[in-house]
């Protein structure tokens, strides 16, 4: 990481991060001294801001809205002295700045953005495509660019001129950027899909887009829909305050985008200028872009030209806060708007793939078993939804309880109201006869009355409640709904063969732990039960998460999961930006900090609990990360080599051999071990 390998663990630089900023500064029609000094500001709040790219609007040095004046000799020479004196004070400054200004090329006015950096003109890069229809008249004064290259002189500074620029900083990794303008997003195929082909990660737009009801939506869209295919950022900044009236007003909307997210937005029709800022993950870029071999075959097929532009940006690589929405829960929907739809989706894909699956094998039954904790809840509410779809009764789902040494009378209470509320047929198995003659037979201290609770003993119980289950199906024409979920399976959390590792089908395989939760509390939020399940379904929700194979001891603490694994909220959040992305362990170190340290920072999904928001230091997330590591790597690779089917549920990938993740069972942690002890330290820095 040329640039940023010594950086501090703090600083959002090393980590791949490169923050950029749109601003509409004030214009005056024409008045270039004031609309020079304008940027200025900008520039230096900007510079404040620790940006790395400062993209500004359309013709922002004279102003868009002037019609004719853009061809007066006195207007034009005038903007290339302040062209000049913005580049002598980018000096001084952080950021790469972008500005939009009218320049003179062999007898030819082009709308251009001008890129400048530390003293420096970097290059000039002309709009491709100019409007002429209704309002816009762009033909009348300027030329395209589309094809040109070579040099243009401005105020006797000759620089690079044309289409074909991207511009690279040879100090800081990432900030690799093209520049387009306005129009040219608009076109079926915009420049900027191009420059993406050809390596740029972060896509620009200087913009003089005036407003009419319904076009914000339409300039969302075309940003949204730009960085997702061209697997980029988008950074759109248009024009505003100051702009003329005559005929159009201008709302000054910047935006920035990062694969199809929205990272920052700005206040529209602002009376002062506006700084928008969002730390852009590069690194997500180019894992994204690793990922899809089609991204490559099109670059290879487009075979873009174009000439790279390198400068030193000379990065401050400190700790700067991260500026950007880190979710906490990366499987939870999170978009409020879209909440019931995302929780619909969610929820349905798993019914559709159950009702798929059992009519397929013409079973007569389901069989399940129900301990009253949250896997087999929701296995449970989702094999009763897909008998509805079916039309078939309930009583077709066989839902057995098997309580063992340690089943606690509110879990086993638990499960049969909710069996009872569901309408399915209810029936229980106590399996600690049988589990007592098998540690008989092997002889087992816990048979000749010793306390000795290992993972014999707690294997023996779970793995006779899945032969009961199996044998079950088989007596009853039926096949076993698998209910371990996606967490459990990152984590090996589950027991192998004949244990909760196995089914016929695994309902929940594609849904960590965190959504399950979600989804739980979902389903009593939007009516889909009566009110007397939705009663059961929330004393199950506020439930400690436990496997309940080992008696309460002496101390009478139940046996906690999240006391040996982890919080499952960490470890979902592992999961998500390891497997989906890639991620080094320190770069999820540092966002699961930013995430996590404090509850009164970021956005809870909606109407989650406030009594379960919780906060992790450094240490705590170094500590659960570790043991994240091992077990995903080094010890659970061949219980997931051997999973049932299942369907997939969330973007954010499942485990499925067949599917999303491919690994050696026989691999080891040391690698992302080694990297996570060299690269994180025990506490935040600055604590």
């Amino acid at each position: 990481m040329t640039g940023t390998a010594h950086a501090p663990f703090a600083a959002y630089h090393r980590h791949g991060f490169v923050r950029v900023a749109t601003s509409t500064p004030r214009v005056r029609p024409a008045d270039v001294a004031y609309n020079r000094d304008s940027l200025l500001e900008e520039m230096q709040r900007a510079d404040r801001a620790r940006a790395d790219l400062l993209v500004c609007p359309e013709l922002c040095l004279s102003s868009y809205a002037i019609d004719d004046l853009h061809m007066q000799e006195a207007l034009l020479a005038e903007v290339e002295t302040a062209l000049l004196r913005l580049v002598e004070a980018s000096a001084a400054l952080s950021p790469v700045v972008l500005v939009g200004a009218p320049l003179r090329r062999e007898g030819r006015l082009y709308n251009c953005a001008v890129a400048i950096a530390r003293g420096r003109m970097l290059g000039v890069v002309p709009k491709s495509y100019l409007p002429n229809y209704r309002e816009f008249y762009e033909k009348r004064w300027f030329a395209h660019g589309r094809g040109l290259d070579g040099e243009i002189t401005v105020g006797g500074v000759r620089v690079p001129f044309g289409t074909d620029l991207i511009f690279e900083a040879a100090d800081l990794p990432g900030l690799i950027f093209h520049v387009e303008i306005c129009e040219d997003l608009w076109t079926p195929a915009p420049p900027s899909s191009e420059a993406a082909m050809a390596g740029a990660l972060i896509l620009a737009n200087l913009s003089a887009s005036n407003i009419v009801i319904g076009k914000s939506s339409d300039r969302h869209v075309l940003s949204q829909s730009q960085s997702m295919r061209a697997f980029a950022a988008y950074a759109y900044s248009a024009a505003g305050p100051g702009e003329s009236t005559t005929d159009l007003s201008w709302d000054g909307q910047g935006m920035i985008y990062e694969l199809g997210d929205l990272l920052a937005e700005s206040t529209r029709f602002p009376v002062e200028p506006e700084l928008t800022l969002a730390d852009v993950d590069t690194g997500r870029i180019l894992s994204e872009r690793m990922r899809t071999g089609s991204f490559d075959d099109a670059a290879r097929h487009h075979a873009p030209a174009f000439r790279r532009i390198r400068f030193d940006h000379h990065p401050h690589c400190e700790e700067a806060g991260l500026i950007r929405p880190v979710r906490r829960f990366p499987y939870v929907p999170n978009r409020e708007s879209h909440l019931d739809q995302d929780c619909y989706e969610a929820f349905n894909i798993q019914v559709e793939g159950l009702r798929r699956r059992f009519e397929a094998t013409r079973g007569r039954t389901m069989v399940i078993g129900v301990s009253g904790g949250l896997d087999s809840t929701h296995a449970l509410i989702v094999a009763a939804k897909a008998c509805d779809r079916m039309g078939l009764p309930r009583d077709r789902i066989l839902a057995f309880t098997m309580p063992g040494f340690a089943t606690s009378e509110g879990t086993k209470s638990n499960a049969w109201k909710l069996m009872r509320a569901m309408g399915v047929t209810a029936e229980e198995i106590d399996i600690r006869p049988a589990a007592r003659q098998m540690l008989t037979d092997m002889n087992h201290a816990f048979a000749r009355g010793e306390p000795v609770h290992d993972v014999t003993f707690e294997n023996v119980q779970a793995g006779l409640r899945t032969d009961y289950l199996f044998r079950l199906a088989n007596q009853r024409q039926g096949f076993v709904i698998g209910t371990g979920d996606l967490s459990e399976l990152a984590l090996g959390w589950c027991t192998y063969g004949v244990g909760d590792q196995m089914s016929h089908y695994a309902v929940n395989a594609g849904v960590p732990k965190t959504l399950i939760q979600y989804l739980i509390r979902w389903t009593t939020r939007s009516g889909q039960f009566d009110p007397e399940t939705d009663r059961v379904l929330e004393a199950i929700l506020a439930t400690e998460i436990s496997p309940e194979l080992v008696p309460v001891g002496e101390d009478e603490e139940i046996q906690s999961t999240e006391a040996m694994i982890g919080p499952y909220e960490l470890n979902d959040f592992f999961l998500f930006h390891i497997m989906r992305y890639g991620l080094p362990p320190s770069k999820t170190a540092f966002l699961a900090w930013h995430a996590w340290h404090d509850t009164e920072q970021g956005r809870w999904p909606e109407a989650f609990p406030a009594t379960r928001r919780n906060a992790y230091d450094l240490a705590t997330i170094r500590h659960w990360l570790e043991r994240f590591l091992v077990r995903f790597f080094a010890t659970s690779q061949f219980k997931r080599s051997a999973l049932p089917n299942g369907p997939k549920v969330s973007a954010g990938g499942a485990l499925s051999p067949r599917g999303d993740w491919r690994a050696p069972s026989d691999s080891v942690a040391t690698p992302w071990l080694e990297e996570l002890r060299a690269n994180v330290p025990l506490h935040w820095p600055s604590d």
